[in-house]
Order: C-alpha cells, then sequence, then structure tokens
C-alpha cells in the first residue's frame, strides 16, 4: 500500500528495538535514530494491519510540539540531518517519519494529565469520587470539564504489558520527590499552553501523556512523542457534549470497531476492514491538519 511503512528495514545501523509503533536504531554511541511506522496497538496488541501514513503524521505532529515549546522544556531533538545516517535507499523509506535524537537515560513513569472526566478516568470518578485518588467536586458528568487539569502518573510498563496508573506519592519514591515534582509542574504546564493553542483551532485535548528521560548534566528531557492523537484524547470543538463519549481523532474508532467482534484482546490481532482502515487514516490526517496546517 502507498505510503505505508509496517516494519523498517534499516541495514546500516544497529537495531536497538521494535516498539508497538516506533523501531529504534542505534547512530554512534550518543544518538538514536527513532523510525515511526505505520503499525496501531489496541488493547496492547499490534494489529496486522497499518494505517497509511499514521508515521508521517505522528511525526509531523510531535515536531511541531516540540519547536512550540522550545524555550520551555530540553526535547530529544539532535542537530543531525538523516542523510547524514543513511543511504538514499534508507532515506526513501523512512523520510517523513525518522529522527535523529539525542540517546538518554528514559526515567520509567508516564506523564499523563488529564482536563477531562473521561475514559478510565471516568470509570475511576464513579466508582470512588476521585481520578487516582485526587478527590474531585461531586456530580461531575461523563466528558465535563475539569476546573484545574490534574496530574495521574503511571508505570512505564514492558513491551505487552499494561501501563498500571500510581499515585504521586508512589512515582516521587520511584524517581525521587524533586524530580517528581518537577515532571508534574511542567507536564500541567505544557499540556495547559497546548489546550489553549488547540482550542483555537477546533480541537479539545482532554488529556494526554508525556515522557520524560535525563541527559548527561541530569537535565529533565521530552522525549518520545508529544500530544499526538496516538498519546493524547483529541475531541473536535464543534461535536463535543458533555454527558456522552465524545468522537475522538485516534484510534478509538478501532477500538470501537473491535468491540463488536468476537475477540478476546490477545495476539494475534483481527484484520481490519477497509473502511475502518481509511477512516482511522482520515482521523490521524485531519487532527494534524486542524493543529498545524489550516
Amino acid at each position: 500500500m502507498a505510503d505505508t511503512l509496517f516494519q523498517s528495514e534499516i541495514q546500516s545501523l544497529p537495531l536497538v528495538m521494535r516498539g508497538k509503533v516506533r523501531d529504534v536504531y542505534a547512530v554512534g554511541v550518543d544518538h538514536l535514530l527513532i523510525v515511526t511506522t505505520d503499525r496501531l496497538s489496541a488493547f496492547d496488541v499490534i494489529l496486522p494491519d497499518p494505517i497509511p501514513g499514521k508515521g508521517r503524521v505522528l511525526t509531523e505532529v510531535s515536531n511541531f510540539w516540540f519547536e512550540f515549546f522550545a524555550g520551555t522544556v530540553a526535547d530529544q531533538r539532535a542537530d543531525i540531518p538523516l542523510w547524514q545516517v543513511l543511504s538514499d535507499t534508507e532515506l526513501a523509506q523512512v523520510e517523513g517519519r525518522a529522527v535523529v535524537v539525542k540517546r538518554l537515560d528514559a526515567l520509567p513513569v508516564e506523564a499523563v494529565v488529564r482536563g477531562y472526566v473521561v475514559g478510565s478516568g471516568w470509570k475511576d470518578y464513579q466508582a470512588t469520587g476521585a481520578i487516582s485518588g485526587i478527590e474531585l467536586p461531586a456530580g461531575l458528568r461523563q466528558a465535563e470539564k475539569l476546573a484545574e487539569p490534574i496530574f495521574t502518573p503511571a508505570t512505564k510498563a514492558a513491551a505487552g504489558d499494561h501501563d498500571e496508573t500510581i499515585a504521586f506519592a508512589r512515582m516521587a519514591e520511584i524517581v525521587g520527590e524533586a524530580r517528581a515534582a518537577e515532571i508534574r509542574d511542567v507536564s500541567i504546564d505544557l499540556y495547559t499552553r497546548a489546550a489553549a493553542y488547540a482550542a483555537e483551532r477546533g480541537i479539545l485535548i482532554a488529556d494526554t501523556k508525556f515522557e520524560f528521560g535525563l541527559d548527561h548534566n541530569d537535565r529533565l528531557v521530552l522525549i518520545d512523542e508529544a500530544l499526538t492523537p496516538d498519546s493524547s484524547r483529541f475531541w473536535p470543538a464543534d461535536s463535543y457534549e458533555i454527558g456522552t463519549s465524545p468522537a475522538s481523532f485516534d484510534k478509538q474508532y478501532v477500538r470501537d470497531y473491535l468491540e463488536t467482534l468476537d475477540w478476546d484482546k490477545t495476539a494475534p490481532g483481527p484484520r481490519l476492514p477497509d473502511d475502518v482502515i481509511a477512516n482511522t487514516a482520515a482521523k490521524y490526517a485531519e487532527a494534524r491538519d486542524r493543529l498545524i496546517r489550516d
């Protein structure tokens, strides 16, 4: 399928790992090549059908946000063009979906910020009146906006496992009190700024997750991806309605289809119909276009 890459094949660099979406290669000792493929995972299972152009969308959107936040937080980008590390053939394979980044010490936590009561947060709130132990006002409805964004960290699970939401105190035990507070404050600031920008373009950012690493100076660095349809829940503002589960610009469309199947949510994943693939690709592209092209 045109403009589709399920798995990269870079022979000139050592393969470090293949994740759910990204293939990572070593570039010398201090850098990595990250290739964002068109693989899609749902319920922590990589599906056999790629989503055309998805990796390009994720790369373009992440790079936009890294530049948007420049001067606010350090990020993973390295000033090394692809042509310096890849052959012409390899470059053609991954151009537009690959970046060279600094090799950093990734922290084993995910920084999740929620601005609305939805998803697992809604289930938690219904059961306990709180999200991740953070007490919230009574009477909130599904998808209602919170008075202030809340920080609900999670552990970074090994490949194939589920991330697990943890209390802030547990995060502080893992990374240290001062570092945990820094991650929380930076994450809420990034989310708040991004949500304001996106709202002007007709997108509500319900929640998002950030990942961070440390450089050799022990400085906090934003890594992986930032505010993409894979790491965030984007809603079209014009159809948003409290009390419902709003349509989103992400793989929720695929999850909803999979929920109609007799599938036990273990590998191997089922094949996707052509219309589900096409509609999902369109949703990713629309999110990008609303955010950074229109």
